[in-house]
């Protein structure tokens, strides 16, 4: 009998190490402030020898939460919740003042309007940084280089400054990048409700396909109630900087769409 409960102890253990070993995303008491500062005049405060005032708002407060390999994540939530700060976060743009991002070593991309690109050079040469930045060799990039530029169709736009570029075009070029090179986690921040019909309904067929591969770990920001019930396997609701309410999609987008009647 007693070796009997030894087994079954050392059958749990086994089970708890396998679902620790599937995690692709750890979060541990995360929290994230921006400190803003109260506009004086260097003069003024010479002068007068007076404080800067710096208030300072938590975007995010405290929040964990794990996310399984192959698993897809939707964060929702009203303006000023968190979602972005999160996966900005996620994708190692900002800097937690407290707690701890875990990605288990996977290689992950952000996929978000005005985030990545620089805009003095041209788009072909923004392939070709973004590519860099996401840990993948001159090589591979400009093997994958003619598959990108394809999907984004932005013609000869391709060799001009991104500068010049519209959002819409600025989105086809940062998700044919995202898309072509694929990583193990992608961050997605709203880019599919962005660029013409017809670009919105290709892209959002390659975002089916790349995450219908269950090796790869997604988390999508959006405001979509569709979007996320159709792609999603749960669904984080973020308010005021916390977890509200996470789990099946189904059950949290009603209580928030109730939440957000009132």
């Amino acid at each position: 009998m007693e070796n009997e409960v030894k087994d079954k102890k050392n059958e749990n253990m086994d089970n708890l190490d396998v679902e620790k070993d599937n995690i692709a995303i750890e979060v541990k008491d995360l929290c994230i402030g921006y400190k803003n500062i109260k506009a004086y005049s260097i003069k003024k405060n010479l002068l007068k020898l007076k404080k800067v005032h710096v208030e300072e708002f938590q975007a995010v407060k405290g929040v964990s939460f794990t996310v399984p390999q192959g698993q897809i994540l939707g964060i929702i939530g009203k303006n000023g919740s968190g979602k972005s700060t999160m996966l900005k976060a996620l994708a190692g743009i900002f800097c937690p003042d407290e707690g701890t991002i875990d990605l288990k070593g996977h290689t992950v991309s952000l996929l978000s309007i005005g985030v990545g690109f620089q805009k003095e050079i041209t788009g072909r040469e923004n392939i070709l940084l973004s590519g860099m930045l996401l840990g993948f060799s001159e090589e591979e990039i400009r093997a994958k280089m003619p598959d990108i530029i394809e999907f984004a169709e932005l013609g000869k736009f391709i060799d001009m400054p991104v500068k010049t570029y519209s959002s819409g075009m600025h989105s086809k070029l940062a998700f044919s990048i995202t898309a072509i090179l694929e990583t193990e986690i992608m961050l997605i921040d709203e880019v599919l409700s962005v660029g013409d019909e017809r670009f919105k309904k290709k892209s959002y067929a390659k975002m089916k396909e790349l995450i219908s591969n269950r090796d790869r770990t997604v988390v999508i920001v959006s405001h979509g109630i569709n979007t996320l019930k159709e792609l999603c396997d749960k669904v984080m609701w973020m308010h005021d900087g916390e977890i509200k309410m996470i789990g099946d999609p189904e059950p949290v987008l009603e209580e928030y769409q109730e939440f957000m009647k009132l």
